[in-house]
């Protein structure tokens, strides 16, 4: 089982990914197709296209880091389709630790949960004059 703090996101790629990619181009696929900086400590999660693998990389503050599963049978199922044209999808740490368990979440029914959405910036004041 995983914990993560409710600081780390988890991004998992929307296409399949060739698992003989190791840190940088993983790194370099984080940087330039998705646009996040790989050393802000997210996960991201790309699975091949059999789905029998899966690597999580991320970065632990002093380097990066890639979790190799190879499943001996069946295959990973994802959690939720991207939008059209997007290169990747946020799921929860929860939802990520029952994919890398097996679970197949497609037909679960999610309770609705709080969840704290980024604040706009307030609109300027015009200055008297």
């Amino acid at each position: 089982m995983l914990t993560l703090p409710s600081s780390v996101r988890v991004y998992m790629a929307s296409e399949p990914t060739d698992m003989r990619r190791s840190f940088d181009r993983l790194a370099s696929t984080v940087e330039g197709a998705f646009g996040f900086d790989v050393t802000d400590g997210h996960l991201f999660v790309f699975i091949n296209r059999r789905g029998d693998q899966a690597k999580c990389l991320f970065w632990d503050r002093t380097g990066l880091c890639i979790l190799h599963k190879r499943l001996e049978a069946g295959t990973f199922r994802r959690v939720r389709d991207a939008a059209s044209g997007a290169l990747h999808v946020e799921i929860d740490a929860a939802e990520l630790s029952l994919m890398l368990e097996g679970i197949d979440l497609k037909g679960a029914k999610r309770n609705k949960r709080f969840r704290r959405t980024p604040r706009k910036p307030a609109p300027e004041q015009p200055t008297p004059s």
